[in-house]
């Protein structure tokens, strides 16, 4: 190797050390901000991407975590060995009447479910079996074993496309597929819990998560979000990225999306443990990077020249989303820490170069 590659080399090699510092460092700081007591929480699908690094900074605020997972998505040493997992499924009532009575816990964040759009509009059955019925028997679970408080893991898939951006709690919400729809209906469920049986629930609805912690990130066994397949094409695992519309009414023709960084989101879930009453925050951080823009962005982190390939526009992809977050900023004090989109693929390319076949399982 060339002494200047070399160089460049140790440069990229010394930005993501960089990257997976200051992931550290503000992991430190979100933990730090988190003031409610210690509880015992139960987390299902805290095998998962977005539950996973719950778990995660969870445990580092001093919380006792029990992980609830059927393993179908999620992996095995995505637990944090901090906690206890129990492999079952919400669609069997026993196996999540067994764990909370089992645990008692104080609290239940609920990630589990299934979140890919175009397998929604194929397979509607799975989506509303998994996400409203399953829910159905952990909300039923819950309240045979006293459990009063749930922090529910939403989407803004539920406004479909909106009227205006960025979107607020106030506008309408009409999804416009079986995921959004599902979603939906559980959040109508839980304001009927909250009313007759006593629950608060705090559901959270985002967009698009990425970036990852020191230790866990972000590996879907079926890839659909952008940031991970255009850092496998830098890998080397795969050929190109695809980008679906190049003619779309923004500055560069390509789709524009609200990026909220791992950490941020953990940190508004822990937020939610506080709040007083039952409440519905959309989060977001008020601005929005195209798909151009995150290539571009890639390849300046990686060092790595990304081919792409240019293809239709897909149904129903609006061509802006952003969620506002003034009211859980105002409400719970919520502050994302990662405003530069460029610090949140840093942190993801640190994991993945870490981590080349993810969690390998």
């Amino acid at each position: 190797m060339c002494e200047k590659c070399a160089a460049r080399r140790r440069s990229r090699d010394a930005d993501t050390g960089r990257a997976a510092r200051e992931v550290i460092a503000l992991s430190a700081i979100a933990t730090a901000r988190q003031t409610v007591r210690p509880m015992k929480i139960l987390v299902t699908g805290g095998a998962g991407y977005i539950g996973s690094i719950c778990v995660e900074q969870l445990l580092d605020a001093g919380h006792t975590v029990t992980v609830f997972d059927n393993l179908t998505e999620g992996h095995p040493s995505a637990v944090d060995p901090r906690a206890k997992l129990i492999v079952g499924d919400l669609q069997q009532r026993h196996d999540i009447e067994v764990a909370l009575q089992d645990v008692q816990p104080d609290a239940v964040m609920h990630f589990a479910a299934n979140a890919l759009v175009g397998e929604s509009m194929t397979n509607p059955s799975k989506y509303f079996r998994n996400n409203v019925h399953g829910g159905i028997n952990l909300l039923d679970a819950m309240h045979a074993a006293g459990c009063k408080r749930l922090v529910f893991s939403s989407t803004c898939a539920t406004f479909g496309v909106p009227e205006r951006m960025p979107i607020d709690e106030t506008l309408p919400q009409r999804p416009i597929n079986p995921y959004g729809e599902s979603k939906l209906i559980f959040e109508q469920i839980l304001r009927w819990y909250s009313e007759i049986h006593g629950l608060t629930y705090v559901a959270l609805r985002y967009f698009n998560a990425a970036g990852a912690s020191e230790t866990f990130g972000e590996d879907h066994r079926i890839e659909t979000h952008l940031i991970p397949n255009v850092l496998k094409v830098a890998l080397g695992q795969k050929p190109h990225v695809e980008i679906y519309g190049t003619d779309y009414p923004t500055p560069d023709g390509t789709c524009i999306r609200d990026y909220i960084h791992i950490l941020d989101l953990a940190q508004a879930h822990m937020l939610a443990l506080t709040a007083p009453q039952s409440a519905k925050y959309n989060l977001g951080t008020g601005g929005g990077t195209s798909v151009r823009e995150i290539i571009a962005t890639c390849e300046k982190v990686t060092g790595k020249k990304i081919t792409v390939v240019e293809k239709p526009r897909r149904p129903g992809d609006p061509p802006r989303l952003i969620a506002g977050s003034e009211k859980v900023r105002a409400e719970l004090g919520w502050k994302p820490q990662f405003q530069d989109v460029e610090k949140i693929i840093a942190s993801a390319w640190a994991w993945h170069v870490r981590h080349p076949n993810g969690y390998g399982d």
